[in-house]
């Protein structure tokens, strides 16, 4: 609503017996802001100049421009309440142009004083009450989250536990992906994320969409891979009926639907040359052409677009457009795999087990200093969301108010119970020859580096590596926090 606390209220009609209604009902209450235009163009114009709190459209008196009038509002200004008025002659028609438009309702002519003062009212009432409903969720959400943050803080190790909506962190690394995205999400820039499968790319999107100015609109996610360029641009830019063979109704597009939001593309690198030239162009100029149509639309839409291969190295290649990367590389936020950040392997642990205790009403005290010891030491090849697996399993199978200890491990977990009776401290969690191979490295590269305190020019002489190579896997293995 209006700062003042009046309604501006924007009617469309050429009908002079409903503009009489409309003005007796509403022009003398001094709650309401009446305006009223004679076509869909002068209501479209206005919407775009000033604020507006309702639509109420003639479905008789709007022009040919009625249809896209409301469509276009539903798009632009979905939170908006639209009342259409119909003549008995036209309920049919204005029946459709109600569901296709998502109106609030629409009354019939002839209208009364009474009739109107009393939809505008239950309709404001209705959108306030939404609002607020929306503002407790959100505010219900963080308390939720709050209270998560504070139980996960007792259950954690040192250094406490951190969360970005969804994101749950104890490592220096992440906490400064996070400072990071805190900083995208202010701006109005695409943003890149890459990182491994299963390393959390999607939860971060969406904590930067709902700490951005854009998290009361839409966010739309679509997976690019394993999909067909004609369904995937069928997806987005949406398509006319009978546009795309086997499908008759209409598609909006998520981009329109995403209209002043976000949409969140994951696996970007998969899509093809053309879909890029087609992305590009709704990135530089907002245009939206549905599949089948010669009409260009407008969408204001931010894109968050997420990989697991370096898009670098495909532009070298010639794999991927240039200026397309270059666009989507606003802001550049790299996730690092698990076995890269092994602090949050028992933050996220926990975090876990709390949520999966809670889903399936099961009281589990925590885990054996045994078992968090172990999981510490996994590599976990499929990151967060195969942590996320085995703490789910391991809360199934444990006892009603017990601990989860080694016995309730998966078989692939099991294996590092025995790891450390292996000669010189090695652990070998087996895998491919090339898992195992690269496992047994980082392990003696550690003991190595423990063996001489740390000093890393003493360590590399010993492995006959140079200063530089020792640097390298260090990183590699996600050993350097150790050193500290």
């Amino acid at each position: 609503m209006s700062n003042d606390s009046t309604s501006t209220i924007l009617a469309v009609t050429q009908d002079s017996d409903l503009r009489m209604v409309l003005e007796r009902a509403l022009k003398r209450d001094r709650a309401y802001r009446l305006s009223i235009v004679s076509t869909g163009r002068e209501a479209l114009s206005r919407l775009e100049s000033h604020d507006v709190d309702l639509v109420i459209c003639d479905s008789d008196g709007a022009g040919d421009q009625k249809s896209v009038l409301l469509a276009k509002v539903r798009l632009s200004h979905p939170r908006l309440p639209r009342v259409i008025v119909a003549s008995q002659r036209s309920l049919g028609e204005a029946d459709k142009l109600a569901r296709d438009s998502a109106a609030y309702l629409f009354l019939t002519k002839p209208v009364v004083v009474s009739q109107v003062k009393l939809a505008v009212k239950r309709a404001l009432e209705l959108t306030e009450l939404s609002r607020r409903h929306r503002i407790v969720t959100r505010e219900l959400h963080l308390s939720v989250d709050d209270d998560l943050f504070d139980e996960n803080r007792r259950l954690s190790v040192s250094g406490g536990i951190s969360k970005f909506e969804r994101l749950v962190y104890a490592s220096p690394k992440m906490a400064d992906v996070v400072s990071k995205a805190k900083t995208a999400a202010t701006t109005e820039m695409p943003v890149l994320i890459t990182g491994e499968t299963g390393t959390g790319k999607e939860l971060l999107a969406k904590a930067i969409h709902f700490n951005s100015d854009r998290a009361d609109s839409p966010l739309h996610i679509q997976n690019c891979g394993g999909i067909d360029e004609t369904t995937l641009r069928a997806e987005l830019f949406g398509h006319l009926a009978g546009a795309i063979p086997g499908i008759a109704a209409e598609r909006l597009g998520l981009f329109r639907a995403a209209d002043g939001g976000t949409v969140f593309l994951d696996e970007i690198s998969e899509v093809s040359m053309t879909f890029q030239a087609a992305l590009l162009r709704l990135l530089q100029e907002g245009e939206v052409k549905p599949v089948g149509s010669d009409e260009v639309y407008h969408a204001d839409v931010r894109i968050i677009a997420a990989t697991n291969k370096p898009l670098d190295e495909m532009v070298a290649r010639g794999e991927f457009r240039k200026d397309l990367y270059y666009r989507l590389n606003g802001f550049s936020l790299t996730i690092p795999p698990l076995r890269e950040r092994r602090e949050d392997v028992s933050a996220l642990a926990e975090f876990f087990l709390e949520k999966y205790a809670g889903v399936i009403g099961r009281r589990v005290l925590g885990f054996t200093s045994e078992v968090l010891a172990i999981l510490s030491r996994h590599r976990f090849p499929g990151n967060v969301r195969e942590l996320e697996n085995e703490v789910q399993r391991m809360v199934a199978v444990a006892e009603q108010g017990g601990y989860i200890s080694e016995r309730h491990l998966s078989p692939e977990l099991e294996k590092l119970r025995f790891a450390e009776k292996l000669p010189q401290g090695l652990e070998i969690t087996g895998g491919t020859l090339k898992e195992m191979v690269e496992e047994m490295e980082a392990r003696i590269v550690e003991s190595t580096l423990a063996r001489h305190q740390w000093n890393q020019t003493q360590a590399a002489q010993d492995l006959g590596l140079s200063r530089v190579g020792l640097a390298n896997k260090i990183k590699r293995y996600g050993l350097a926090e150790k050193a500290l």
